[in-house]
């Protein structure tokens, strides 16, 4: 799958189950400082990231994304493998 469409469908995922503005969300948003993202809503995230794309991701991955972009990379490399 090509980051092009990890990130949509991501986007996607973040307006739906998170309520973001679609407009803020960019590869370099921050989730906590630019999205305000809490601690919840990063849980909330991971677990609708799991769903959307069929991966795990463990603890130990989930504490290094902090912005979009680092997301799609986890993402698209978990698929890509």
């Amino acid at each position: 799958m090509e980051k092009t469409e990890i990130e949509t469908r991501l986007r996607d995922v973040l307006v739906s189950e998170l309520g973001l503005d679609a407009d803020k969300i960019n590869r370099s948003a921050n989730f906590e400082t630019d999205l305000d993202v809490d601690s919840l809503g990063v849980v909330e995230l991971l677990m609708a990231m799991e769903d959307e794309f069929g991966v795990k991701i463990p603890d130990d991955e989930a504490e290094h994304i902090h912005t979009v972009g680092e997301a799609i990379d986890l993402v698209h490399g978990k698929l890509n493998v």
